[in-house]
Parts: structure tokens; sequence; C-alpha cells
């Protein structure tokens, strides 16, 4: 239970980045983006910030007529046209909305320059005086029945469609859709409503139904989205980005009018002027306007808190600051005697958060401004796999200690820059995030075993958990898999207890044709003194069984420790059991790192042996693919 309070209360503390639609100048272009240049207008659907980064097939290009404010409605307006998309209104039909919100007014608006008839329905007299003021029948469901008025409106046919903008709870707005359609009728959700459907209302008229997601095809899609693969025009025509354009276009030629939904252009200084009466009912469409910047750099850090710092100190510089950072390195490293100088995240906002949060002086974007600090002396990396090989590579030549979440790397190539480099400046430190073997009962266990155990057999069982395809963790390019990402920690935890290094990996996983990706996979390893491990990594377990569980058979004993509580002991002198709360080592890890920084102790764990255990693990999937035992060795 405390575990998960933890976890929600972390959760709940975190800020959200505001915002829905912004508009600007290009300010950099990445690598492989050659439909935008430094200059160009465009909208996008970021969040509220001066700046922003975002990929390509989430941005447009802002046609020369169409103002800064009008295309602030771009992303909204997409949103509406994916609906009106899946409804397919023809020419003279007449569709309802419900809603008349501004999703609602702009899908309305949009309808009239299909040639369709739209009725408006909604509670708000503004926004149905509004409505009758572009020519739509609009009319208030209190005060009239919306139902009978449809069918009145439409000769007792029914609507041809409804598109559904309101956002309630009820079950009533999806019943009255229904009601409102003609027979084999056409009802598309943009909002959100309740959806307990009366089977008989959809039978009789033989209705559709469809929710609407978001801008259109591509939304959600981290190959669409992060990636920028597009889909074919000629099989998908409207994506989301080409709905962006679309909108865009009508606003030029005045098929979508938009300038008397502008309630109010407010200073980004007194955003609380919006934010603090969203309920005004007076209000439809609320700019945020930014301050013009004369020299148009942003700055790279923001001082939290005024720091001076003493010679001998650890100075440290968090790169990273998501969910691991929060809810685990930054309470472990709160009572340490380090000092954390910086914290820096890709946006800026998680960072900011935790700098105020943790006390930390300074908080920003860019790591190379920790890189160049002479005053912090360990950079601590915990940003996506992807990054960690080449920000390691950059500390150690900028002559930081360094500390990477695992994994070290994610292919042998990134591994070997790491090896060359450090080679070249020994004196750096270089520390993973095993943690594990710093927890109180693996301590314990080793103990039992002794300094130099003869050959063991070990069995390491890690019930992980199912994670959805799309999960970062699970893209083989970004996160690497959860073998190389998470399974590693298993290796150095057998490695740790067999005091050796992996000579030889073997790995099979379920099913008749396994991805590189799998989560269900068994690991057997060969030691250089002859031990042998088995590490069961599964994602296809019940969450009800202990997480993870190490069983050590050595000489005629077993050791089995359940889930980090619990160890047991069978055939040693003195010892049966032992139990406590649950403690994987992070803080013992951390104290240690720091204390290890001070006095120029090496590192908490061999370089030969961070480099053996990430290189078992990319061999582990290779030998998957080959379907043969490999060697451990660079190649």
């Amino acid at each position: 239970l405390l575990p998960t309070m933890e976890t929600v209360f972390n959760k709940l503390d975190q800020p959200l980045p505001l915002g829905y639609c912004n508009v600007g100048e290009v300010a950099a272009v990445g690598l492989g983006v050659t439909e935008f240049s430094i200059g160009d207008r465009v909208a996008s659907n970021g969040p509220h910030a001066e700046y922003v980064c975002v990929p390509k097939n989430l941005v447009a290009k802002i046609p020369d007529s169409v103002t800064d404010d009008q295309a602030a409605f771009t992303v909204i307006g997409a949103i509406g046209l994916q609906g009106i998309r899946l409804l397919k209104p023809e020419l003279g039909e007449t569709i309802v909305v419900l809603g008349l919100g501004l999703i609602g007014l702009l899908t309305a608006r949009l309808l009239q320059s299909h040639g369709c008839k739209v009725i408006g329905i909604d509670i708000d007299e503004n926004k149905i005086t509004q409505a009758r003021e572009t020519g739509i029948a609009a009319f208030n469901s209190e005060k009239e029945d919306a139902v009978s008025l449809v069918q009145t409106l439409t000769e007792q046919q029914g609507a041809d469609g409804v598109i559904i903008t309101a956002s309630a709870k009820t079950n009533q707005i999806i019943s009255q859709a229904a009601q409102m359609c003609r027979k084999r009728g056409r009802i598309i959700l943009v909002g959100v409503v309740g959806l307990e459907l009366n089977r008989t209302e959809f039978y009789q008229k033989e209705l559709s139904f469809q929710v609407s997601c978001s801008y259109g095809p591509g939304r959600y899609d981290p190959q669409y989205e992060q990636k920028g693969i597009d889909y074919p025009l000629p099989f998908v025509r409207w994506t989301e980005k080409r709905n962006f354009e679309a909108v865009l276009q009508a606003i030029s030629t005045a098929h979508l009018k938009v300038d008397d939904l502008i309630t109010q252009v407010v200073p980004l200084d007194n955003f609380s002027k919006i934010y603090g009466n969203l309920t005004d009912s007076l209000a439809i469409a609320s700019i945020l306007q930014y301050e013009e910047r004369s020299n148009g750099v942003p700055a790279s850090s923001v001082t939290i808190k005024p720091t001076t710092y003493r010679s001998g100190e650890v100075i440290m510089g968090i790169v990273g600051a998501g969910n691991f950072t929060q809810m685990t390195m930054l309470p472990a490293l709160k009572s340490s005697p380090g000092k954390i100088k910086y914290i820096i995240s890709a946006r800026g906002l998680n960072a900011a958060s935790l700098a105020q949060k943790f006390n930390i002086a300074k908080a920003g974007t860019d790591y190379q401004e920790v890189l160049a600090d002479s005053e912090v002396n360990l950079v601590i990396i915990t940003t996506r796999h992807h990054l960690h090989a080449e920000m390691v590579v950059a500390a150690i030549q900028a002559n930081k200690h360094v500390f990477v979440e695992k994994p070290l790397a994610l292919n042998q190539q990134q591994l070997m820059d790491i090896v060359n480099v450090q080679q070249e400046n020994e004196q750096v430190m270089v520390n993973v995030g095993f943690n594990r073997r710093f927890a109180p009962l693996v301590r314990k266990m080793k103990a039992l075993l002794g300094p130099d155990p003869a050959p063991m057999n070990l069995v390491i069982t890690m019930n992980a958990g199912f994670i959805p395809p799309e999960v970062w963790v699970q893209d083989m390019e970004q996160g690497g898999g959860r073998i190389i990402g998470e399974a590693c920690h298993h290796i150095d935890l057998a490695s740790y207890f067999c005091g050796s290094q992996v000579n030889q990996v073997c790995m099979n996983a379920l099913g008749p044709n396994p991805q590189s990706n799998t989560d269900n996979a068994s690991i057997l390893l060969k030691y250089e003194n002859g031990s042998n491990a088995v590490i069961n990594y599964f994602a296809n377990g019940h969450k009800s069984y202990s997480k993870e569980r190490v069983e050590v058979y050595y000489q005629g004993k077993t050791l089995i420790m359940d889930n980090f509580r619990k160890l047991q002991g069978f055939g040693f002198k003195g010892f049966t059991k032992q139990s406590g709360r649950q403690d994987k080592g992070h803080r013992e890890q951390f104290n240690k790192l720091v204390q290890h920084t001070t006095e120029g102790a090496g590192p908490l764990i061999p370089f030969t042996s961070l480099v053996n255990t990430s290189l078992a693990s990319i061999k582990a999937l290779e030998s998957l693919q080959l379907g043969q035992w490999l060697k451990v060795e660079l190649s």
C-alpha cells in the first residue's frame, strides 16, 4: 500500500504543461527536417512556452494571409474537422452539433462551408447567440425539447448526422443524438459524454456510431508523431498534419471565420486572468501573447536558489527529470552530503518543479551547460536509454565523474565508444545504476557466501509485469527493449554473487517467432569461475506474485530472497531467515557514490564488470537471433 500511495502522490505533485496550440517562428530545425526553414511562421500543438520543440508532423506552415491570432485556431479546428471527416457529410444534409463551445462553434462553421444545414444545441445563451449570428439554427436544450425541435426542422425525417462536441457525464446526450437521427443516421463523438447506449434506439434505426480521435490519423502513433514517418497521401488522404493545413487553408480563403470568436488577448504575465476564470461563459477563445525578444536567444537555465560551494564538495549535475529521478533518486540523494547544482530536462518544466521541491540551485534544458561548469565534478544521467552512451562519452571527455542509470549502452558500438574514451581518461570514475547489489539482504547473502565463493548455481526470476508495446522502453531504438534496459540489473546481481565475469550467454524467448524487444525470456549465463546462472525475465505473470526472487544453490546450502523483503537460508549455521521493509539499495548506492567521489576511491563497481554486464545483455539478444551460445567479448 505504501509504495502505491507514494507513487500516486508523486504523480499528483508533477506539474502539467498547459496549452493547446501555439503560433510562432521556426528558431531551429532538427536533422532530416527539410520542409521547414528558420524564420517560417508555423502553428503547432505544443504547450504554452516561449520555445517549444515539436516533431515535424505536428507543425504546419501558416499562409501569409492568415494572422497569428487566426492561426492559433489551427489545432482545435482540426479536432472539429476530423469529426466531420468521419461523419462524411454531403451537400444539403442536416447535421446537428451538440455542444457549442469553441470546438462546437468551429465544427458548425466548417459544416456550413461543406454546404450543410446546421442545427446547434447548447445550454449557454451566449454560445447560442454566437452561433445564430453566423446563420446556425441554435437552441437551448434546457428551454426547448431538442429532439422534437430537430424533428420539426427536418420535417419529421430526423437529422442526417449528429456530431457531439459537448462535455458532460450524463448518458442523456448520446440518447438524444440517437433520437434526433433519421434511420441509418450517423453519430460522431468528439467530446466526452456518458456512453451507456440504449440498444433499442440504435437498433431500430441501424445507426452508426464512431468516436473521433483528436486531430486525425497519426494521433498517438509514435512512428508518425515522434519519428516523422508520414502516411502515404494516396492511401491516407487526411492525417493530423494535413488537417492542420486544411484548417489554415479554410481560414485563408475565409471559408472559416474565427476573428469574432476571440474574446480576449492577454499578455503572458496576466495568464491568471484566463486560467483563474475558466468558468466565464462569455469567454470563447482566449489567446496568450508573448513578449517580443530582441535577441531571440532562449536562456538554457534559470537560477532557483543561489548557492555557493566549498572546495572539495561533491557538486552534482543531474541530466533527466523523469519518474525515476523524482521518486527514487532525489529522495535517496537528499540525505547525502553531496550538493546538486543543476537538474536538466528536455523541456525544462519538470526540472524547474523538482529544483524548487528539492532545493536545487539551477534548472535547465541543456546538459552542455553542466559539462562546461568547472564546479560540477559528478554528472548523473537518467535520461531515456538511447541518450546514455553519448552523454557518458561527453561527460568523460569533460573530465567529469559520471553515474548513468542502466543501461550503459544499447549496442556494441556505443559500448566500444565508452571503453575507448575511458581508456584515454582513466582517472574519471564511471558508474552504472546497478543498485540491487547494495540492498541490505543482498549484502547479507554475499556475506553468507563468503568473499571468494566456489562455483554456484543461481536462478533469478523477474515477474516484470506487462508493458504495452507502444511504451518507449519497448522501442529498440529509444529504449533498447526490456532485456537490455532492465534485465541487465539481474546480470549484474548474478555476477556480484558469483564474484566472476560472464564468458558465455544464451537466450531463449517465448513464442514461435520472438522479437528483439521480447520481455518473456530466459537468459543462461556461464561464468569464468564455472558458476551458472539462469535469469527468467517474464512479463506474463500475475501481479500479485512477488516481483523479484533470487535463489542461490551453493555447496549443499541454499539461499532464497523474496522481493528484497525476506531472506531464508538452508544449511547455514546460525542463520535461517531475515526480513524487513523492501530496500533495493538505492539510498546506499547513492551514499557510496558521493563518498567514493569525495575520497577518489574509484567506481562503485569495477569498470570491467560494468562493460561485461552491458555486453552480456547485448549479446543475449544476438544469441536469440542466432539461436546459439555466444562468447561475451567485444568484437
